[in-house]
């Protein structure tokens, strides 16, 4: 039976950037937050969001996510009420991945929400990947031309590292890339992949 890795981390963290490492390895990759965002575009999740949130954060019928992430990440209600949106259509698209890599011994399931989405409880193993708070900040403002005050703000919403770790089996320190991908090798020694 294919045995779910479940790898999470704070916003900036470089956990994608990790995953990806992983997935070099040969090992089934599923980003969650890739596929939420492609989910977003499907009529039926537009619909709803529009339904919930009105046509203030549609631009000619396309969703600016800046408007949203401004609005959610400034009322956590309205991120739950997201949430309830967006984790049903990833839980089954996963879902339906899953089968389709159900002949690999191990898949990667990458979400910066795993344990707030409580899709922790469907994997074997969980890493989270750690970086200094000001690291973080610095990759996120370069990556996606926003500010400091709202990465912060998207952090609030988010557990901290120090709840990730101590529900995690693997820790990552990636601080520096090189020192990070160490880790992972180690891990997959350890997981008998590599």
């Amino acid at each position: 039976m294919t045995k779910i890795i479940g790898l999470t981390g704070g916003i900036g963290s470089g956990k994608t950037t990790i995953a990806k490492y992983m997935h070099s390895f040969g090992i089934p990759l599923y980003i969650a937050d890739d596929q939420a965002r492609k989910l977003m575009e499907s009529h039926e999740i537009v619909h709803a969001i529009k339904k919930k949130f009105g046509e203030v954060i549609f631009d000619k019928e396309i969703l600016n996510r800046a408007k949203l992430a401004e609005i959610v990440f400034n009322e956590p209600e309205k991120l739950e009420e997201l949430n309830a949106i967006i984790h049903p259509a990833v839980k089954s698209d996963f879902k339906e991945w899953l089968l389709q890599n159900k002949s690999a011994p191990f898949i990667i399931y990458e979400a910066a929400i795993l344990f707030e989405s409580g899709n922790y409880l469907n994997c074997d193993y969980i890493i989270t990947v750690v970086a200094p708070i000001d690291i973080r900040i610095e990759r996120v403002m370069k990556r996606d031309k926003t500010s400091r005050e709202l990465i912060l703000k998207r952090m609030e919403a988010q557990w901290t590292d120090e709840q990730r770790v101590s529900k995690s089996d693997f820790v990552i320190e990636n601080e520096d890339l090189k020192t990070a991908k160490q880790k992972v090798d180690e891990i997959l020694k350890i997981l008998k992949i590599k």
